[in-house]
């Protein structure tokens, strides 16, 4: 078992490491089958690890492999361990699951591009760095985990970097990463502040002493635990992309469109979600900080969605349907409902990475055209996507036939989103009933706009350009393969894991990897909400698919007359509630503003002026003067040496007197 973990953790570093540095010796085609073979390597013995921890024996539900000792420095030790219990195993699956399907992908995406072996290099690599995360025994090694991905998915959103929109792209990404990873840097060092420790156990065992200790910050007397889970949670909203610190999530579709399946459907920004629920030990014991995570995560999910509603670029469609599902899982973590969450990250993966997958093979289809106005009729020469991209729809959109079966027969979303707002409701909180209808009109707005994705894509007749038209086609093998693959995880992982996450067996399933007090007593409300709660998301779903229907396929003009209708409404979700603008004349633009001022007047014109650039113009100046007297005729300097004699005889003359 050691060995598997082990394998499954560095055979992506070192696969990254051989296409990398060596690229030009082996060339694009084995780079691509070294990365690809470790990726399904590390996902088949993911699969087995899985099977091992979620259904062994409850004494083998943890497992922590000790590599060697990290750092030591007075009584901070640091062990870099490998720890693997069932939150991990199960994170094991959705990465290296995903990530191995991305990479083979990639083969028939990036055929062109005359950078591939950095490309998969740069995949590896990111996926090392995200099993490093989840695999983590302390924070200390999960904050390296958490930068690490950071790094990487600048090296991918900026892959084309001859595209200015790219460069920006991946800085704005790692700039507003930056600031969330300051306060989770924070969140990290008053942890280790209240318990004298950054491994999990320790943590873990002082949670209750933590509870009932005060700490300063900011001049302010505060609750110790309460704050440090808040500045934890900053960390979460920025790799996560929630509310305020989400504005990096849509520009990261310049990159190339497997890094959006990679980055954005289930590795990089399901983080967050991965170490509140790693953490919940911590956060069940600090309930303004829950609250905190329940308002965030809903006020997302409803922001995201709204956005959603008004986008053209395929692919940023459903990057703000993954801005808001991860909203969906933040409230459930927040109403205490972490294996819900955890539930519907697992389901979210394959049928958002089996929508970005799709996304591409249509863009791949189309010569690279993204914008669904400059679409149509896609269906005829795209089949097999087609069908899959409905699959995924559905899933995302949550259908399926409530009570057959016992708990229903659906697509993987229709279990996993409808638990998640049942725990919300079940809670008969305040903050759970706002996150329940923020919820529930989230999931009519998503299923509008999935099927409006659908719709403008596949139904009615091409708009765009006639000659792409005559040469598109469906996708090649290489590339559909990985979408049948998580068609079957999006029709039917929901399905199957029910029971294990939040069903009967849920406990045995999970063991110790999560709060268990919590979750037993949320999921018990979760299983007795009324009839219309368990039936209301399917209802606001199925109608949202219907208005959407009647949008985009049966009065076509209805889009353009809504728009003329509302014009203020349409621009404000158009322009993204105007964050970026707002952003950009609050911190952009003044930042930028005092920095040419630094540059110009205290750079430039004191430190450079006053010291090197004006000795260098002084030694100029000097050197000038001295030129003058450098003729090259000799007569000139023999008059200079009697002139100096003859100074110096007169002096020694005066000094004699």
């Amino acid at each position: 078992m050691d060995l598997a973990i082990k394998l499954i953790v560095f055979l992506p570093l070192v696969a990254a490491g051989i296409a990398g540095l060596f690229c030009r010796v082996i060339g694009d085609r084995p780079a691509q089958i070294v990365t690809c073979a470790a990726l399904l390597i590390a996902a088949a013995l993911s699969v087995f690890v899985f099977i091992r921890i979620g259904f062994g024996p409850a004494e083998g539900k943890l497992i922590v492999v000790k590599l060697f000792s990290w750092i030591g420095s007075g009584t901070l030790d640091i062990s870099w361990s490998l720890r693997v219990d069932t939150l991990t195993a199960v994170m094991l699956i959705v990465v290296t699951g995903v990530s191995s399907m991305v990479h083979v992908y990639s083969i028939g995406y990036m055929e062109e591009d005359p950078s591939i072996p950095r490309f998969m290099a740069y995949l590896s690599l990111f996926t090392f760095f995200m099993l490093m995360l989840v695999t983590a025994d302390n924070l200390a090694q999960l904050f390296f985990g958490w930068e690490g991905v950071g790094l990487a998915s600048y090296l991918l959103i900026g892959f084309w970097y001859d595209k200015p929109s790219a460069n920006a792209a991946a800085m704005k990404a790692f700039i507003v990463n930056r600031i969330g990873d300051f306060g989770f840097a924070l969140g990290i060092c008053a942890v280790w502040m209240l318990s004298g420790s950054i491994g999990f156990e320790e943590i873990f065992g002082k949670a209750p002493q933590m509870a009932q200790m005060r700490i300063q910050f900011l001049g302010m007397d505060l609750p110790a635990l309460e704050t440090a889970c808040l500045l934890l949670f900053v960390g979460a909203m920025g790799k996560s992309a929630q509310l305020g610190l989400h504005t990096w999530l849509p520009d990261a579709m310049e990159g190339p469109t497997p890094v959006s399946a990679l980055i954005h459907a289930a590795t990089m920004v399901t983080a967050g979600v991965f170490m509140v629920c790693r953490l919940s030990p911590l956060f069940e014991l600090a309930p303004i900080a829950l609250m905190v995570v329940t308002i965030i995560g809903a006020a997302t999910a409803f922001f995201a969605a709204t956005v959603g509603l008004t986008q053209f670029d395929i692919k940023r469609v459903v990057a703000y349907s993954t801005c808001s599902q991860l909203g969906y899982m933040f409230f459930a973590c927040g109403v205490g409902a972490y294996s819900a969450a955890m539930f519907h990250l697992m389901t979210h993966a394959f049928f958002k990475a089996l929508l970005f997958l799709g996304s591409g093979s249509v863009i791949h289809c189309l010569h690279h055209e993204q914008d669904m106005r400059q679409m149509g009729g896609v269906r005829e020469k795209a089949p097999q996507t087609f069908i899959l991209m409905w699959v995924g729809t559905l899933a995302l959109s949550g259908i399926g036939i409530p009570f057959l079966l016992g708990n229903g027969l659906g697509f993987a979303g229709f279990y996993s989103k409808d638990i998640m707002l049942e725990s919300a409701y079940g809670v008969h909180s305040t903050v759970g009933l706002i996150a329940f209808w923020l919820g529930v009109i989230a999931a009519f707005m998503t299923a509008f706009y999935s099927t409006r994705l659908m719709f403008m894509t596949f139904y009615g007749k091409y708009r765009g350009d006639h000659h792409t038209w005559d040469h598109a086609h469906e996708s090649p093998a290489v590339m559909m393969i990985p979408l049948y693959v998580l068609g079957i995880g999006a029709a039917f992982s929901g399905l199957v894991a029910y029971d294990w996450f939040v069903g009967h067996d849920w406990q045995a399933f999970w063991g110790n990897a999560i709060a268990v007090k919590s979750t037993e007593e949320v999921l018990h409300h979760a299983h007795s909400v009324p009839l219309w709660v368990k039936l209301l998301p399917l209802v606001m779903a199925v109608s949202g698919i219907l208005l959407s229907y009647y949008f985009y396929v049966v009065k076509t003009d209805l889009p353009a007359r809504t728009v003329k209708a509302f014009p203020g409404l349409h621009a404000l979700f158009f322009n993204k509630w105007y964050f970026d603008e707002i952003y950009d004349a609050v911190f952009v633009k003044p930042a930028l503003a005092i920095g040419r001022v630094f540059w110009k007047k205290g750079d430039g014109a004191t430190i450079d002026g006053l010291g090197p650039d004006n000795i260098a113009a002084r030694a100029q100046d000097m050197a000038g003067v001295l030129m003058r007297f450098q003729s090259g005729y000799l007569y000139h300097y023999a008059f200079v040496m009697l002139v100096g004699v003859a100074g110096l005889v007169t002096y020694f003359m005066l000094s004699a007197r």
